[in-house]
Parts: C-alpha cells; structure tokens; sequence
C-alpha cells in the first residue's frame, strides 16, 4: 500500500486579548502547553468547517511571538492534509475566505480575539 502523502500549509495570526510573556516563548512552559492545546482545539474545530475537512490531519503550534501592540500574541501554526485523494486540491484563497467567514470576518476564535488584518495562510 502507498502511505497517504500529506501537504503543509501554514497559519499566522494575531490574538489581541492574549499578552505576550516569556512563558509563551518556551515551548516546554505550561503556559505554552496550554495555550498550545485549546488552540490546536479551536484549530481543528474551524477547518472541519471549511471544504478541506476531509483531509484535514492537524495542527500543530509552532511559535508564539511577540506583536506590535504588548496586548498582543502572534501565533504560528503548521496544519497538515492528505494529498492522496481528488478532494486535495488545496486552494488557500478558498480556505482563507472560509476561515474569514468561520471566524466572524477574522475576529473571534473560540475565547480569542483576532487582529482582522493579522490572518495569513499559505499553502
């Protein structure tokens, strides 16, 4: 049997009601751990909602960073998909519109806010 192949696509965005500190920079910290969990969560939540939801694997956090504004929590994300089926086509206009409508027009994710001008996906 072939093993399935699996794309990469990547996820950046801004939180702004999540302080950057040190603790976020430390992947091996609770804080990082936690905020790492309900965010791969909501996560996996939004893209079962979007047209790549059969072949949606996970995320996984790569790295917190510091923004502009203090308040603020820059989030970078690794997702992963199947690419061994005809639904792979990955389009990540399409996604981007779907995350945008999913999200409230790039606003809330779950107990986050968003920076509306913050999302970036790239395939």
């Amino acid at each position: 049997a072939v093993s399935p192949r699996t794309g990469k696509f990547t996820v950046n965005f801004t939180i702004t009601n999540l302080q950057y500190s040190s603790h976020l920079r430390n992947p091996y910290s609770a804080k990082f751990s936690a905020t790492a969990r309900v965010l791969t969560a909501l996560l996996d939540q939004l893209f079962k909602k979007t047209s790549i939801h059969s072949v949606y694997t996970g995320c996984k956090m790569m790295a917190f960073r510091p923004a502009q504004k203090i308040e603020d929590t820059g989030v970078d994300a690794v997702c992963t998909y199947k690419t061994d089926s005809a639904a792979s086509q990955f389009d990540r206009v399409i996604l981007y519109h779907e995350v945008s409508n999913e999200t409230n027009g790039i606003a809330n994710l779950g107990i986050y806010s968003l920076d509306q001008e913050s999302l970036y996906i790239n395939g």
